[in-house]
């Protein structure tokens, strides 16, 4: 399941570079249902998306940064070999995620507040250590054994 995972991260990613470039050589159909399904998710704003060959991507730049990191992610967390990963409990990962959220979280507050108008790169970029943290975690949450199975009124102890 962890590989699967990786491997249709990365192909989201593959077809939303390569939609523009269909688009571009005439295609129409396939381009057409993935706009429309990455516009449930993402606003698709032109000033805030990337263009390729003078199209479009289907999804913004932030959503572009998060997609292509958490792609990295996840293969990543596929190819190396666990280090003691699961040691660190969910507090570790919720503690770690809030913090990889800040750069991404930084950005938005100062377009809100209108102090800053980043760039489609710099959203990008903002969002990469957000993506790679929730990819990586994604495929480790999904690759370790299943729990064993506790019983009403069982308690479980650490010593």
């Amino acid at each position: 399941m962890p590989v699967l995972l990786a491997i249709l991260a990365t192909a989201w990613v593959a077809i939303v570079v390569v939609t523009p470039v269909a688009l571009a050589h005439g295609y129409v159909t396939l381009p057409a249902v993935v706009y429309e399904a990455a516009g449930l998710i993402c606003h698709q704003r032109p000033e805030r998306s990337f263009h390729l060959l003078g199209i479009q991507l289907p999804v913004c730049a932030r959503c572009f940064g998060l997609y292509a990191s958490g792609a990295i992610g996840a293969v990543a967390a596929c190819m190396l070999a666990d280090r003691g990963v699961e040691r660190h409990g969910l507090s570790s990962l919720r503690s770690a995620l809030s913090i990889a959220a800040i750069p991404t979280a930084v950005t938005l507050v100062c377009e809100w507040m209108g102090l800053w108008y980043p760039s489609g790169a710099a959203r990008a970029i903002a969002a990469l250590p957000l993506g790679v943290l929730a990819g990586w975690a994604l495929v480790k949450s999904l690759g370790g054994p299943p729990p064993e199975p506790r019983h009403a009124g069982q308690v479980r102890y650490h010593s």
